[in-house]
């Protein structure tokens, strides 16, 4: 059973994720093109967790660990400030989503992760607890409010009951942070999701779609993917990713190497353009 990925397959996600040091994100701008590249990407992750991460771009090697002290790291404090600035443009989406993960989207697949993970609102009453629907109903009305504010005006004033309601309105994909202030004290501007991405959130795409543009996206970056990769990157389950992968077999756009491992059928050619 493959355990490890082959040098070659290493060779690719440091190119297709910039984790060489010419390629490293210096600007918002380079970070939205590795969000659009990758189709997503994680923001502070290190060389521990798999998948495409803002921080590691930054780094701009394979192997970056997190430091402990992350205040006085100039890597870690540039992914900070990177990830405030791709906020603000709203160019790409930002939020927690799965496990609670900050995750950068870009655009196309803004459907997809809606299809697989958002809620629809006739749907609300049944799928959101009462905090976040009275998280949402508030900013329905409002549209943008700071997080003090928003916390007085729902009447969810204990901050983990809060945390934990906009926690699961940014895994259903309703709510963004949409700016960060940090005078005169700290704080993060709130918003409908649909403000900035109205269209794509419109859009109707199946669960069986979703899963395999999901997984298209990932193999695009990843070259190939092991056993239980694009599960643990996702937060998919392990059926709904096997699901996406083999619609890409299907497809001719993929090969199984074996048992749950995955490889672009045309691995070779991409690797001696990129």
């Amino acid at each position: 059973m493959l355990k490890a990925l082959p040098e070659e397959v290493e060779l690719f996600r440091d190119r297709a994720w910039r984790r060489e040091p010419e390629a490293r994100v210096e600007t918002a701008a380079d970070g939205e093109k590795l969000v659009e590249a990758a189709g997503f990407c994680a923001t502070m992750t290190d060389a521990r967790r798999p998948g495409p991460s803002l921080y590691v771009a930054v780094c701009g090697r394979r192997d970056a660990h997190m430091p402990r002290n992350v205040q006085k790291d100039p890597e870690s404090s540039l992914t900070w400030v990177l990830k405030d600035e791709l906020m603000r443009r709203g160019r790409v989406y930002y939020a927690k989503l799965t496990k609670n993960r900050a995750t950068f989207v870009a655009r196309r697949l803004v459907p997809h992760f809606n299809a697989l993970w958002g809620v629809a609102r006739r749907a609300e009453g049944k799928a959101l607890s009462d905090d976040a629907r009275a998280v949402l109903k508030v900013l329905r009305r409002e549209w943008e409010m700071a997080t003090c504010d928003l916390r007085e005006a729902s009447k969810v004033t204990e901050r983990p009951r809060f945390t934990r309601a906009l926690d699961e309105l940014q895994r259903t994909l309703k709510v963004i942070p949409q700016e960060v202030l940090y005078e005169p004290w700290f704080t993060y501007i709130w918003a409908l999701s649909e403000g900035r991405f109205a269209e794509e959130l419109s859009q109707k795409v199946g669960r069986e779609e979703a899963l395999r543009e999901v997984a298209r996206a990932y193999l695009e970056g990843a070259g190939m993917s092991l056993r239980g990769e694009l599960a643990k990157v996702t937060g998919l389950s392990r059926p709904d990713a096997g699901k996406g992968n083999h619609a890409l077999v299907r497809e001719g756009y993929a090969v199984r190497v074996e048992d749950g491992v995955y490889r672009l059928a045309d691995f070779e050619e991409r690797l001696e353009r990129l």
